[in-house]
């Protein structure tokens, strides 16, 4: 190497170290108000990004190149009002925080309005009025010179017979790969909308990494359609969730009731993955500040009621007593369920059910509620096959009287549940009084399904009563869960641990508004819709039909099986 050369490449290292130097030496301009959270991004995260940047292990690259720093954005729109979350990757202390949102008009792009990012989760929300929904608008965010992200507005399809809806949950943390199958069967299937029901992400502090990861993994489904993001427990840090209106909880079991993490994070999560919703019903904040998002949603005419269900719903420490090695678990099947249904316990807690009430009565050619979790308790044995569970405290089957509340206002509506978290997809149609009077409900299947294994499979191994004679799946008919609620199981998909055949997938819902019918697809993770050999699993596809009853109510007429 000529003298020439020696000294430029001196100079040149000394840049780099010293440029690392600086780097090292910043300072934030927020401080985060939490510790020992979501360190991937917070504080000076960039000397938390070059300690584990050779991690196999990491959740994923913060530190990206300047001009990929916008990572997705994710929105929705409601009574003429477009809201959309710009989601950033952390920024380093001179960079601006100022993202410009554009939209294309007339052949150019047009800058529409900017905001400021927030330090703690990366996120802003733009709110656009006097939104025209009758047409597909380009849109456009940019941050500095180089980066952007593109998607599109899509018009309100008024004029579609049929309006379908994707539905996902539990994308676990235990394949951190990208989701191409997903993405290449959801976009051939174009849904109108997508449901991501909640544990988006499964890294209990690291929230705003693990987001980033989601969106990097569908950014290019969600990045041209509406789409609804809730969290569930694990996305605010805690294996289960009894909100208790907000109070504070005692462990991150939070069987006591409330959220263990400091509100900050808890807000910061819901800022990030819900604040693009339509404006909530009561904004009004429970304890600590934590704020609420249950809202309502219309796409094609077809109205989605969107519920927290953990928000509000009571613990069951020092409440009722533990009847397994679980605060959540009941293994004695010897205890009387209506011991446990206590004056007093809450589920969805009355805000909710008012809102519910009154959104029942506002007309719709079809309506569907969306929420975390399932209404019963249909998943009988978790972990492993041989672990059988008799009831299910984490489920909407407990509190009784709260599940009973819930569903007679989703009879009254004459809606369908849609929802994810049980990590085992099912079909069923609830009873309130009796089998068969209430609301069918949808549980869709885990995104990725390495994460505690559950099975329908009753203690017996009996076939439920009335069952039909035609179906091929032997434990349907009419049961008892744990709690003594009644349900009618029509379709279920055990996992094969053995045979790598984990039953984890997605949820396509159809709803045809002429003949207000709802027809449940469940589509497995690795089967290519694109071919005609596609096969869906098995006891689905299921129709339902909704009928007018004499008292001027609703009733559910299912389709025999084809």
């Amino acid at each position: 190497m000529d003298q020439n050369k020696f000294i430029k490449a001196f100079l040149f290292c000394m840049f780099l170290i010293s440029a690392g130097a600086a780097a090292a030496e910043m300072t934030p301009p927020v401080k985060a108000p939490f510790e020992k959270l979501d360190t991937y991004c917070v504080n000076d995260w960039w000397n938390h990004a070059e300690k584990i940047k050779d991690n196999a292990n990491k959740i994923v690259d913060v530190d990206v190149p300047r001009d990929e720093v916008i990572c997705f954005g994710m929105y929705t729109t409601e009574d003429s009002v477009l809201k959309l979350t710009a989601q950033l990757f952390p920024l380093y202390p001179n960079e601006t925080r100022t993202v410009r949102l554009e939209f294309m008009q007339d052949g150019k792009w047009q800058e529409a309005a900017r905001e400021e990012v927030n330090d703690i989760g990366w996120s802003c929300l733009f709110r656009i009025e006097d939104w025209d929904e009758s047409k597909d608008v380009r849109y456009r965010l940019r941050h500095g010179k180089k980066a952007e992200f593109e998607g599109l507005i899509r018009k309100d399809p008024v004029n579609k017979e049929e309006i379908t809806v994707a539905s996902l949950n539990c994308n676990s943390n235990k394949d951190r790969g990208m989701r191409e199958n997903y993405v290449r069967n959801l976009r051939a299937l174009d849904p109108d909308l997508l449901f991501f029901a909640g544990d988006q992400s499964y890294d209990h502090r690291e929230h705003t990494a693990a987001w980033l990861l989601f969106g990097l993994q569908f950014r290019d489904v969600f990045r041209d359609r509406p789409c609804i993001t809730i969290p569930d427990d694990h996305d605010i840090g805690q294996g289960n969730l009894w909100g208790e209106g907000g109070k504070k909880a005692l462990s991150p079991a939070g069987d006591h009731g409330g959220y263990f993490y400091d509100p900050d994070y808890v807000k910061m999560v819901e800022r990030c993955q819900t604040s693009h919703l339509p404006d909530p019903y009561d904004p009004t904040p429970i304890k600590q500040g934590i704020g609420v998002y249950y809202t309502e949603l219309s796409v094609g005419e077809v109205s989605f009621a969107i519920v927290e269900d953990r928000k509000f719903k009571s613990g069951p420490a020092k409440k009722i007593p533990q009847m397994g090695p679980r605060p959540d678990h009941v293994r004695d099947t010897t205890y009387d369920p209506k011991t446990i249904d206590l004056e007093g316990l809450k589920l969805l807690g009355d805000r909710q059910l008012k809102f519910l009430n009154d959104w029942a009565d506002q007309p719709a050619p079809l309506k569907a509620v969306l929420s975390q979790t399932g209404f019963c308790g249909a998943a009988t044995r978790h972990g492993n096959f041989k672990n059988l569970l008799h009831a299910d405290l984490d489920s909407n089957g407990w509190p009784q009287t709260g599940r009973k509340k819930a569903l007679r206002v989703i009879n009254k509506a004459g809606a369908v549940h849609l929802a994810g978290d049980q990590h085992l997809t099912t079909l069923v149609r609830h009873g309130i009084d009796e089998f068969r009077d209430g609301p069918f409900a949808f549980v869709a299947p885990a995104i990725i399904n390495t994460y505690y294994h559950r099975w329908w499979s009753p203690a017996d191994e009996k076939p439920g009563k009335n069952r039909e004679p035609n179906n091929p799946l032997k434990y349907t008919g009419d049961y008892l869960d744990g709690f003594n609620n009644k349900i009618t199981m029509y379709a279920y998909a055990n996992p094969y641990i053995k045979n790598d055949i984990l039953k984890d997938g997605f949820g396509l819902i159809r709803f045809d508004k002429k003949d207000k019918s709802v027809t449940f697809e469940c589509w497995p993770r690795k089967c290519d819709v694109t071919k005609s050999s596609a096969e869906q699993m098995t006891g689905w596809p299921r129709t339902v039909t909704r009928v007018k009853t004499d008292d001027g109510g609703y009733d559910w007429k299912i389709h025999p099986i084809k």
